[in-house]
């Protein structure tokens, strides 16, 4: 009888404690006037997470805290000016980056988090590919980054952080969304109607987006891609920088505001000619109303192209 009483008292305490406990609450994001989930503002994705799992972290998804803080403080000290090596023009000093100085706030070691290996599942020929791209840059602007041409940095690769200017800012109307970049200066207009895409034969670089809710998340369909475009465009990506688009890619994004000041961004990304199966990213945006987007004006004075063509040209000459 005494242990009977015992268990009921203690039940009793428990259920006490649990209704006096504070209830966490799940966060709803405040409505635009036509009742949108309001991702409006400008914000932000630099990060010293890589892209890819690097290959000391193989079966590593998270850092520990300690871990974290470490490779912050290493990276702080890798962001010196040094004096380029004799023969070297150099490149832009510190003043002009902004990659980042924190890992993201989940602690995983990779943007890429499917497959659970951390890296993309490239195909050998779509990486020969790009090899023999990177190789013959000087020979035809066809073998340039869209990006460096000025035509775009793509989707999703405009969404992947970069050494500068990771910015973004979302406006809504009443059914649209507008993203605008600040690298290239790129908006996508993405209709919310409910319309099909576009036919088959109608092709872009970036696409054809269009966008519906899932409950308090924004999800982005995109398709009829013209193939001529690659996956990334920033050295932050490493190895996937210059990997190719083909016609048959279909990528998928997710916005979902999580706090005030915060969105998770996650794209999933399918080539059956590029890739041997989908892959996925997941990275954060945060706030910063601070923030000002200035215009980039990539087109104008850009000598790049025109540079390192003459520079092909004129080691060619010397070759003879």
């Amino acid at each position: 009888m005494l242990s009977r009483t015992i268990v009921v008292l203690a039940i009793s305490v428990s259920i006490a404690f649990a209704q006096s406990k504070p209830q966490s609450k799940q966060w709803t994001p405040p409505r635009t006037a036509d009742g949108q989930p309001d991702l409006q503002g400008v914000w932000t994705n630099a990060t010293i997470t890589p892209f890819e799992r690097p290959a000391q972290l193989a079966g590593k998804a998270f850092l520990t805290e300690q871990e974290a803080a470490q490779l912050e403080k290493e990276s702080a000290q890798s962001k010196v000016d040094r004096p380029p090596s004799a023969g070297d023009v150099g490149t832009y000093n510190q003043v002009w980056f902004d990659s980042g100085t924190k890992v993201v706030g989940t602690r995983q070691t990779s943007l890429v988090v499917d497959p659970p290996d951390g890296r993309v599942p490239v195909k050998p020929a779509a990486e020969a590919k790009r090899d023999y791209d990177l190789a013959h840059i000087g020979d035809s602007y066809e073998h340039m980054s869209v990006w460096d041409r000025c035509i775009t940095r793509g989707v999703p690769a405009r969404m992947f952080p970069a050494g500068y200017n990771n910015a973004y800012q979302i406006v809504q109307t009443p059914g649209y969304v507008v993203i605008m970049s600040e690298m290239i200066h790129d908006a996508r207009v993405i209709p919310l109607d409910g319309r099909a895409h576009a036919p088959a034969e109608v092709r872009s670089w970036d696409g054809d987006s269009r966008g519906h809710w899932d409950g308090n998340t924004l999800v982005v369909d995109t398709t009829n891609f013209n193939g001529k475009g690659w996956i990334a465009t920033s050295a932050a990506t490493g190895r996937i920088k210059g990997i190719p688009q083909s016609e048959a890619l279909h990528v998928v994004e997710r916005f979902t505001r999580t706090d005030p000041g915060a969105i998770l961004y996650e794209a999933t990304i399918e080539d059956s000619n590029v890739y041997t199966k989908p892959w996925k990213v997941s990275i954060p945006l945060t706030r910063d109303p601070q923030y000002v987007v200035y215009e980039y004006a990539c087109q104008e004075g850009n000598a790049a192209v025109e540079n390192i063509l003459r520079g092909a040209r004129a080691k060619d000459q010397a070759a003879r």
